[in-house]
């Protein structure tokens, strides 16, 4: 028996409080969806007109995976091209790739219902990473491979001319740390670059959007998300624990991963050890002063990160 409900003096007021108190929290989960993809908008849209990445006329291939960054990719991108200052079509790609118990009816299930235009694309590109890497090695690097190829293709089969892909502030930032620790240079990954063979301009429109804010619009959205059972599910993955690392440290230290994805466009080339970008070998004293010369002696600024103590956090005033 419940006190509350059985009582018909006091029933109606607690129905209509419950009833408030669930509109409110509606209210508030409105107000956060609308800032959100103001701010995924905002940054999508800085990102291409940072870097030219969608001109007029242009015919951008989105290339769709089944993942939360790839629907939130095309959701923006949709909404963007309603307003955007230059005329560009759009055309969703997917690559089923034979993976066993790929759910091939999800994806052209949305696109439908969203009334995108889009195109599959099978290749059975499963079974050749199958047979090709030992059981137990990271699959990653051929399916890779192969995906770029078949999606190149597919790109000059549609007439595309721009490749969109879903990769967010937090991929790059785990790129450069991957190729850091695990390749020993210093490199990223690009927001626009232009593929080997010269006939692709591919493009990152969300290399400003950090992963927390796709993984909250995929939420919001309720995208239905296709897990990855060929690579992305395998443990150990070098990119997982960079990942999980960085995450861990921006845990600690809030910033450090936007600061880190702020250096990558702020290079001194100077500064580093790259004979190709300055040439070390032929510096010399040329008694002429220069405002942007050697600073080693010169005290660095450098902000002050918060300590922890005790699992509080103390700041630290300089």
């Amino acid at each position: 028996m419940n006190a509350i409900t059985d009582n018909p003096w006091i029933a109606e007021e607690a129905a209509a409080e419950a009833q408030a108190e669930s509109q409110a929290g509606r209210i508030k989960i409105e107000r956060e969806q609308i800032k959100l993809e103001k701010r995924l908008c905002r940054e999508v849209g800085r990102a291409i007109t940072d870097f030219n990445m969608i001109e007029e006329g242009d015919k951008v291939m989105v290339c769709m995976s089944g993942g939360k960054d790839s629907y939130t990719l095309l959701d923006i991108l949709r909404k963007l091209q309603k307003r955007a200052p230059v005329k560009f079509d759009l055309v969703a790609v997917n690559l089923d790739q034979k993976q066993p118990g790929f759910p091939d009816h999800i994806l052209p299930d949305y696109f439908k219902s969203i009334g995108v235009d889009y195109h599959i694309e099978t290749q059975d590109t499963y079974s050749v990473v199958k047979r090709v890497i030992p059981e137990g090695k990271t699959t990653c690097g051929l399916c890779s491979r192969l995906r770029r190829a078949i999606l190149y293709s597919v790109a000059d089969k549609l007439g595309c001319t721009k490749v969109a892909l879903g990769h967010h502030r937090d991929d790059i930032v785990q790129t450069l740390m991957l190729n850091m620790f695990y390749g020993g240079r210093m490199k990223g990954m690009p927001p626009k670059l232009v593929s080997d063979d010269g006939k692709h301009v591919v493009i990152r429109p969300m290399a400003y959007v950090p992963e927390k804010d796709t993984i909250r619009w995929a939420q919001y959205q309720q995208f239905p998300i296709i897990p990855c059972n060929l690579c992305g599910s395998q443990d150990g993955l070098q990119r997982v624990a960079v990942g999980e690392m960085l995450r861990e440290w921006d845990k600690k230290f809030p910033g450090r991963i936007e600061s880190m994805f702020r250096a990558m466009g702020n290079i001194v080339t100077t500064h580093m050890m790259d004979p190709e970008l300055h040439d070390f070998k032929n510096a010399r004293a040329t008694g002429i002063a220069d405002p942007d010369g050697d600073m080693a002696f010169d005290p660095e600024e450098m902000p002050v990160a918060p300590a922890f103590a005790g699992g509080v956090q103390v700041v630290q005033l300089s």
